[in-house]
């Protein structure tokens, strides 16, 4: 069902014109972008972007892969996947190898200071976030619990 949110929008930007999934999909976009965007404030300016920590992310759980399947993971274009791997190699946070199979592919692979700079930065989104988690009461923080699993699934259809 396509619905167009812009012709149910208050012109405050609120979502009280809305209804139903739609109204949810809204309040559930905006919420999470405000955390994302107030997580990332944190991080000082020419830090790795969040395109940049996903990869590193995928390739310290993942293992090494090639930037084509990189791109297809990350759902984005070969050319912004180049991109986000050049400022990472240049930062020595990944390094390049030709695939053994087939010379002319490469093989991206996270370095240790790329893991270390992931391990920092997961600790630091990790305390703040638990520091502002620690004035929820627990049943807050219970429903919020509950509820990974289901934002969990919603990410994997997106």
């Amino acid at each position: 069902m396509l619905v167009d949110v812009r012709t149910d929008i208050a012109a405050d930007g609120g979502t009280s014109g809305l209804s139903g999934v739609t109204r949810l999909a809204s309040d559930l976009r905006l919420a999470v972008g405000r955390m994302t965007r107030r997580l990332r404030q944190a991080h000082a300016v020419g830090d790795v972007s969040l395109s940049g920590v996903s990869v590193l992310a995928r390739l310290a759980a993942d293992g090494p892969d090639s930037p084509t399947s990189l791109a297809e993971m990350e759902r984005v274009r070969p050319q912004a996947m180049a991109s986000t791997l050049a400022g990472l190699e240049q930062r020595g946070l990944v390094r390049r190898t030709r695939d053994a199979r087939d010379g002319r592919r490469s093989i991206v692979a996270v370095t240790e200071d790329g893991r270390a700079m992931l391990a920092e930065r997961r600790t630091e989104s990790v305390q703040r976030l638990a520091a502002a988690l620690d004035e929820f009461s627990a049943e807050e923080r219970a429903t919020l619990a509950a509820a990974l699993p289901l934002l969990d699934r919603l990410a994997e259809r997106l």
